[in-house]
């Protein structure tokens, strides 16, 4: 599709800003994809590693309390938590507290099963509920953004009904994240919406609103594109990050979910020229694994694994 087509199409799905300005903004001629500086010439980054709480998932974790869990992540050396909303606050806040991890980000607890862009309106409105919560919460662990999906388009739920029904609902929500000071991040994920990085940077743009940006997912992008690509056109719309591993081969071979099946970077996510973008458009926040690690396996021997390959990610 060329350039006007898209604007043409875009502009028809009804989003609050025109899209032309936001796509001209974002598409301006950049230097090309040049190869990641050495680590010798470029200084350190100064970014911090977290970790997904929904991410223990091993029967061994769920036996484990939030403060347990907690401890294994600080001793395995991360720095900060992505906790999930609706969990009991007192306990979360005494185990912050208590361990020194900070929590950066919170994921919306209800935004898969109770999707803004349902056509059942009492479905929408729990799903907004969801997003209030998650805001609220946010609020409390001191956490700077929420993750939302915006929308599932399904055989049921065309593009467009999406695109209107996510935009109305995210609006309804707008007022409260800016009185708390809090950012809805927008993420990436297998949802068949917002296919594109200009249509994304566009999605984000049309609220008008710096309490609306992106949290960007490195893995889930692997699959169809290629994440520097997308960091480039997101630029300071990014908020979050989430580390996470692909590989296309373990797709094609035994089907799409087997992609994250594997350690970080032994994949296709191409670590130096993603964390050269991130450095070009000037990220300095969190990265947060949402990644496979080895089923029946310690849980503080893994989680050590892990910080140490996002150490080497980071440095790479």
């Amino acid at each position: 599709m060329n350039r006007r087509s898209f604007l043409r199409s875009a502009t028809a799905l009804g989003a609050a800003l025109p899209l032309a300005s936001a796509v001209t903004a974002v598409a301006s001629p950049t230097a090309g994809p040049a190869a990641a500086p050495s680590t010798a010439s470029r200084p350190a980054r100064s970014l911090r590693k977290g970790f997904m709480y929904g991410m223990f998932n091993s029967e061994a974790a769920r036996k484990l309390s939030v403060r347990e869990r907690f401890q294994l992540l600080r001793d395995a050396g991360f720095q900060g938590v992505e906790m999930t909303s609706a969990l009991d606050q007192t306990e979360v806040l005494a185990a912050r507290d208590a361990l020194g991890l900070e929590i950066p980000s919170v994921v919306v607890a209800t935004h898969w099963a109770k999707p803004l862009s349902d056509p059942n309106p009492a479905v929408r409105a729990a799903g907004l509920a969801g997003l209030e919560q998650g805001l609220r919460d946010a609020k409390a662990y001191g956490a700077k953004s929420v993750l939302l999906v915006p929308a599932v388009v399904t055989k049921d739920v065309g593009y467009r009904e999406a695109f209107d029904r996510s935009i109305a609902e995210i609006r309804k929500a707008l007022p409260l994240a800016e009185s708390l000071g809090v950012v809805i991040a927008i993420e990436n994920v297998w949802n068949r919406f917002l296919l594109s990085p200009l249509e994304a940077a566009a999605y984000v743009d049309s609220f008008q609103s710096p309490f609306v940006r992106w949290h960007f997912d490195v893995g889930n992008i692997v699959t169809q594109a290629w994440p520097e690509q997308w960091i480039r056109v997101l630029g300071s719309r990014i908020v979050q990050v989430h580390i996470k591993e692909f590989s296309r081969k373990l797709r094609d071979e035994k089907g799409p979910f087997a992609g994250f099946a594997l350690e970080l970077l032994q994949g296709d996510s191409d670590w130096p020229q993603t964390m050269a973008a991130l450095d070009e458009v000037g990220y300095s926040g969190w990265v947060i694994a949402e990644q496979w690690r080895a089923p029946n396996t310690d849980e503080g021997a893994s989680l050590r694994r892990l910080s140490e390959l996002m150490d080497r990610v980071i440095a790479s």
